[in-house]
Order: C-alpha cells, then sequence, then structure tokens
C-alpha cells in the first residue's frame, strides 16, 4: 500500500483534520472517532486534531446515530460525539478536509489541495463515495465502518511526512523549481 501525500500543515509540528458528511451523525463522526483513536495509538495526539462537521444543520448538538454508535461499540471503540455544522471558517482553519461524498465536496466549496474525499486516501476503491448508512440497515454501518477503518490507517500512515520540517523544506524546494 502507498502512503498517500498529504498538504504541509499550515502551522509547523500541527495537523487538523476535518471530516464531513451531511447531517455530521454518521460518516463523519464514525471516521472522526476512528481517527482519533488511531492517531492516539500512534503517538500523534499532540500534533494532530481531529474534528467532524455536517454540511446540514438538522442533527447540531445531537449525539451521533445509535446505529453508528453501536457499531463503534461493537468494534471496541468510544463513540463519544455531539453533532455540528460546517462553517466556511474551517477552509482556513483546517490543513485537510475529507468529504464523505460528491455532494458533501461540493456543498464546502469543491476539490482542492485541502479539500479532498475522504476515500481519496482509501487503498481500496480510491476516490468512491462513502455510502450514507441512514436510510439503510446495520450492514450499510458496518460497510462503513470497513471503509473508514482501512482509509484512517492510510491516513495515519502519511501523517508523520507531513509532519516533518524536512517534506516540507522538500516540497517548498520542489515547487520553487
Amino acid at each position: 500500500m502507498s502512503t498517500p501525500a498529504l498538504p504541509p500543515p499550515r502551522e509547523p509540528g500541527r495537523y487538523r483534520i476535518g471530516l464531513v458528511c451531511l447531517g455530521n451523525i454518521c460518516r463523519s463522526p464514525m471516521a472522526d472517532v476512528v481517527l482519533r483513536t488511531r492517531v492516539d495509538e500512534a503517538g500523534l495526539a499532540g500534533s494532530v486534531a481531529v474534528d467532524s462537521c455536517g454540511t446540514g444543520g438538522w442533527h447540531v448538538g445531537d449525539p451521533m446515530d445509535r446505529r453508528a454508535a453501536a457499531t463503534l461499540s461493537a468494534a471496541g471503540y468510544d463513540p463519544v460525539h455531539r453533532a455540528q455544522q460546517f462553517d466556511p471558517s474551517w477552509l482556513d482553519d483546517h490543513d485537510l478536509l475529507l468529504a464523505m461524498d460528491g455532494a458533501n465536496l461540493a456543498d464546502v466549496g469543491g476539490r482542492s489541495e485541502r479539500v479532498r474525499l475522504f476515500r481519496d486516501l482509501d487503498p481500496v476503491g480510491t476516490g468512491g463515495e462513502v455510502p450514507d448508512p441512514y436510510y439503510g440497515g446495520d450492514s450499510g454501518f458496518e460497510e462503513v465502518l470497513s471503509m473508514v477503518e482501512r482509509t484512517c490507517a492510510a491516513l495515519v500512515a502519511a501523517l508523520p511526512a507531513a509532519l516533518s520540517p524536512s517534506s516540507e523544506h522538500e516540497r517548498s524546494d520542489r515547487e520553487q523549481a
């Protein structure tokens, strides 16, 4: 599996990742919980901040969907979460925003170096969308968790290079050439 290249941090030694879906109660909070866990396990919690939001405001302040929480709990995660809504300031405050599907990507302003689809980093099905499990059964949440876990593993593997001062220097040298 190749490690995806991430944009450089806005602040040396700190990296902020935002995860975006529609209501911030299923896909992005599942990814938020898994990514925070993986970041912590990798010893990067002091350098990497993770949060999530929805493009719609219907669920602001609500916990995640009970099925998403149950799926995470069954897999050994702590599903603590309160929904929040995307604000345009996230575009300047985060080093990387990862949208769960094309509609979410369009809602936050479209693809750029710092705004991508979450599954652009997925080693399986790169560039695909994370399906919204909200209107389906439990198996949809399990499918999302599988995508989230492997994509978060790839993302965490790429973080040390993004945080490395030498990679920023090399990237700057390449851009100037």
